[in-house]
């Protein structure tokens, strides 16, 4: 066979082959495109403002997250309305891993690619979403939450470990008030008060607190291998023990009571969590209708209804519970973490 023969046969076969594969690529997203539509599927996303506050007389609620779904805009803060979370998502370019947002006020825990490795950073942000200062973080993202007022913010970080499962890790906890720019570096200089007594150990570690004011919160702190509700006081720079066996507490819109996850005994070491909510005044626990493991702070979208992280097909998904023991768990969002109430 001549030369010429030869490479028409090479340039046939490199055609038809160039067709199989560009159809199997067809295919396969066709397949994924019917799969999503199937499962209901992550909504279309595309740029345009995003804000943490509405102005005009017609504003409404509106939900700010994480987008998860696969595409540009997965880890960009996204927004719908509250009244429509499954619909069309509008895309802010701010990219976050965890989010919290209050009066205008968000902080933003994203990473940061280097050339060697990559980092973290707390960043605040305006109610357009603008940088207004940024910290940089000793971990990897995990908790964040802002005060009623937007006056405090607080995160959290895995310094060791990348999981509250297997009780072999380390955090930080900082709280940061944007009105002076003051920085309390980690909640493991307050003095603890536990049982009425001064308490110190160095396996202390604190995560996921949730503000009832600017001057006092609630979180966890793990030490001895048991976990306890803290009341914290931040003039005074103390915490006081409050109970055993609260995880990620996070407090009503209404002050009253305090959702939380609790290690259940007999539930695998991996997936020891059930959700339950605390009735403040009187100290009354009521299991919620989610019987599958929460790792998450729940975030209550109103009085009534809790919402929460479950793992899915784009690596999470919201669902929603009411938060009396009664009904049943729905899907709130596909493809979404790390939601606020926002308007």
């Amino acid at each position: 066979m001549s030369l010429r023969a030869r490479l028409a046969v090479l340039l046939v076969a490199v055609v038809v082959l160039g067709g199989i594969a560009v159809g199997s690529v067809l295919r396969a997203s066709d397949r994924a495109a019917r799969r999503d539509r199937q499962q209901g599927g992550a909504p279309p996303v595309t740029s345009g403002h995003v804000a943490l506050t509405e102005a005009g007389p017609a504003r409404q609620s509106r939900l700010v997250f994480r987008n998860m779904a696969w595409g540009p805009h997965r880890d960009e803060l996204v927004s719908v309305p509250a009244a429509d979370p499954s619909g069309p998502r509008t895309a802010s370019e701010v990219h976050c891993l965890r989010f919290y947002a209050a009066a205008g006020t968000g902080v933003c825990l994203q990473g940061v690619q280097g050339v060697v490795q990559d980092t973290y950073q707390a960043v605040v942000l305006d109610a357009e979403l603008r940088e207004q200062r940024h910290y940089p973080l000793t971990g990897i993202p995990t908790r964040a939450r802002v005060s009623p007022s937007g006056h405090l913010v607080a995160w959290t970080v895995f310094l060791s470990g990348d999981s509250y499962a297997g009780g072999t890790f380390s955090t930080r906890t900082s709280i940061l008030d944007v009105r002076t720019w003051t920085l309390q570096n980690t909640l493991e200089d307050y003095r603890v008060i536990k049982d009425g007594n001064t308490y110190r150990s160095a396996d202390v570690n604190f995560w996921g607190v949730t503000f009832a004011d600017d001057d006092h919160f609630y979180a966890t702190l793990a030490t001895g291998g048991k976990t306890y509700l803290v009341h914290g006081d931040i003039a005074a720079r103390t915490v006081t023990t409050l109970r055993e066996n609260v995880e990620c507490p996070s407090l009503s819109p209404d002050g009253t009571r305090l959702a939380f996850k609790k290690r259940v005994p007999g539930l695998p070491a991996d997936a020891p969590w059930r959700l339950y909510v605390l009735d403040l005044p009187s100290l009354r626990e009521t299991p919620l209708a989610e019987q599958r493991s929460i790792d998450d702070q729940a975030v209550w979208l109103d009085d009534r209804t809790l919402a929460y992280a479950l793992p899915g097909d784009y690596g999470a998904d919201m669902w929603t519970v009411p938060a009396d023991g009664t009904g049943t768990p729905l899907r709130l969002m596909t493809a979404a973490l790390a939601p606020a109430v926002v308007g």
